[in-house]
């Protein structure tokens, strides 16, 4: 997944944050910003959490996460001032711990991380070129460290002693927030939320239903099918029905009511019918309600047989390679 997150970093260090953070204004704008960006960061990471590790039982490619999601100061163009402004005492830092995670339990926001596993942040490389590219090797021991399931170290600056950070089984997808565009979709390793997105205003469960959407993409391996067949049309509008039928079932395992993928149709269909969406390859919105509404049952039944929404016998992820 590195080249994903690469694509993530990569927008930053072309100045897709905002401009306080990148560009010539003061600490308190700057300040103003970062934090609104970390708030924006912390829950979309929420709801992606709540969405893998809620439907881990389910997903054949799973991981063991913990709930955190790292930032490094040296990325930004301002790095000496978010260092002064949050009083780091490193580059390394939380950016958010998902609420209920293994993460959540030892560790806050603006945490400075000396060491994780057996690698020691300071030893890792920075590039004045390429700034973004060590965060890319801190997610990468943070993988490897979690990669077999049992609790693993990592030191906190200003604590004393080391702490043991837990693991649980996730399904295997990045939710990131990206800064340019207005949308939200999946690549087949991350979903990536614009900052732009219009249901980033809507109440959580709308939200969830959103990302619900793109999470089922990658899960059933629909980028990757689509661009080994040539993205044909109707293979594009089976994949947009498929999506939309597995939201409600990712949603109930994930504790949102699965009603919640009929509301954000409802409501983001009549002005937006035509990109998570339609070109011909995306049924109309009422259309769209209909085709999910008629899930909503089969999923009480699940639920009420076992208190878990299995939807393995009605979805299959599509053979790629």
């Amino acid at each position: 997944m590195r080249h994903a997150l690469a694509a993530a970093l990569l927008a930053i260090a072309a100045g897709g944050v905002p401009a306080s953070i990148s560009g010539k204004t003061g600490p308190e704008d700057f300040r103003r910003d970062f934090t609104a960006l970390q708030a924006l960061d912390a829950r979309v990471h929420a709801i992606g959490w709540k969405l893998r590790s809620g439907n881990a039982a389910f997903c054949p490619d799973t991981i063991h996460d913990t709930g955190l999601l790292l930032q490094d100061a040296g990325a930004y163009s301002k790095a000496a001032m978010l260092r002064r402004q949050f009083s780091l005492e490193g580059d390394i830092f939380v950016q958010a711990t998902a609420p209920g995670s293994p993460a959540s339990r030892i560790l806050s926001p603006l945490d400075v991380i000396e060491v994780v596993g057996g690698q020691a942040m300071r030893d890792l490389p920075w590039s004045k070129d390429e700034p973004w590219k060590r965060l890319l090797d801190v997610e990468a021991s943070l993988e490897a460290s979690a990669a077999d399931g049992r609790p693993f170290p990592i030191l906190v600056a200003g604590r004393a002693g080391i702490n043991q950070l837990d693991t649980t089984p996730a399904c295997r997808t990045r939710f990131e927030v990206v800064s340019a565009g207005d949308d939200i979709g999946a690549d087949g390793e991350r979903v990536r939320v614009a900052r732009g997105f219009i249901g980033l205003g809507y109440v959580e469960d709308e939200l969830a239903a959103a990302m619900a959407h793109e999470l089922a993409h990658n899960i059933l391996r629909h980028p990757q099918w689509l661009s080994a067949h040539g993205r044909k049309r109707r293979d594009v509008r089976e994949t947009e029905r498929e999506a939309d039928r597995m939201m409600p079932w990712l949603l109930a395992n994930a504790g949102y009511d699965p009603q919640a993928a009929v509301r954000f149709m409802q409501r983001w269909g009549p002005k937006n019918d035509g990109g998570l969406l339609r070109k011909r390859t995306h049924d109309g919105w009422d259309e769209r309600v209909d085709i999910i509404a008629a899930e909503l049952p089969l999923i009480r039944a699940a639920m009420a047989g076992g208190g878990e929404a299995d939807w393995t016998q009605r979805f299959v992820p599509r053979p790629i390679g």
